[in-house]
C-alpha cells in the first residue's frame, strides 16, 4: 500500500499541541523520557525503535489489563501507564517528534470483534518518517498478546492486525499530522472504557 501525506512539508509532522503534549509549554515528563530514550540509541532509526518498544512494551492496552480509565494526551498515558490504540499513538507520537522525528498518525477500520461486535470501528497507529531511507513507515504500538505481533521493521511491515478485505476491513492510506477528531472526542467524551467500547469512531472526521 502506497502512503500519502496530508501535508508535502514536515512542520505538522513535528508540532506539539494539547494531545501531542511534549517541551516545556507542556509536559516535562513526556521530554524527560524523549530524551533519555535518545540518549541510549545509536542514531535515528535506532531512537526510533527503541521509542516503539517503550510504548508497546511498557505501555499497557488498557482492554488487555482490563483498565478502568480513559486516557487520551501523550503526558495522562504517560502517567497511567496504560491507553488504548488511538492514545497510545499519542504517546509514541510525542516521544519522536520531541527527538525532532516527524511522526503522523495512520487508521485502519477493522472489526472489533469477529463473534460479540462484528462491526467496523478505526483502529489508531503512527507513521514515522526514517530520513537515512527518505520513506515514511508505519508502527502499531497497541501493545503484543497472544494473536498479535506488532515488530518494527524496514523490510517488512508487520502490524498488529492484518486488514482483512473480505471482511470490510480497510487501510486509510493517509499520513494525517494530528490525530482524528472523532478519535479525540471518544476519548474525551467518555469517562470510562465501558462507555467507550460502544462510542468507538467509526469513521474519520471528514476534512476540506
Amino acid at each position: 500500500m502506497k502512503l500519502r501525506l496530508q501535508y508535502n512539508n514536515m512542520a505538522p509532522y513535528l508540532v506539539a499541541s494539547d494531545i501531542i503534549d511534549f517541551g516545556d509549554q507542556f509536559s516535562r515528563e513526556v521530554t524527560e523520557l524523549a530524551f533519555e530514550i535518545a540518549a541510549r540509541s545509536t542514531d535515528e532509526i535506532d531512537c526510533i525503535k527503541n521509542a516503539f518498544a517503550y510504548v508497546r512494551d511498557h505501555i499497557s492496552h488498557s482492554a488487555d489489563i482490563q483498565g478502568k480509565i480513559v486516557t487520551c494526551t501523550a503526558s495522562e498515558v504517560l502517567r497511567a501507564k496504560e491507553g488504548i490504540c488511538y492514545a497510545k499513538s499519542h504517546l509514541l507520537a510525542a516521544i519522536l517528534r520531541c527527538n525532532q522525528i516527524p511522526a503522523g498518525f495512520c487508521y485502519q477500520r477493522l472489526l472489533l470483534d469477529d463473534i460479540s461486535a462484528p462491526h467496523l470501528i478505526l483502529h489508531g497507529l503512527n507513521a514515522v518518517y526514517i530520513e537515512k531511507l527518505n520513506r515514511w513507515i508505519r508502527l502499531d504500538a497497541r501493545g503484543n498478546k497472544p494473536g498479535v505481533d506488532a515488530q518494527f521493521s524496514l523490510v517488512q511491515e508487520q502490524l498488529a492486525f492484518p486488514v482483512r478485505s473480505e471482511k470490510g476491513e480497510e487501510d486509510i492510506p493517509v499520513i494525517f499530522a494530528s490525530p482524528d477528531k472523532h478519535v479525540i472526542q471518544a476519548l474525551t467524551d467518555n469517562m470510562c472504557l465501558e462507555t467507550l467500547w460502544t462510542n468507538l469512531p467509526t469513521a474519520l472526521y471528514p476534512t476540506a
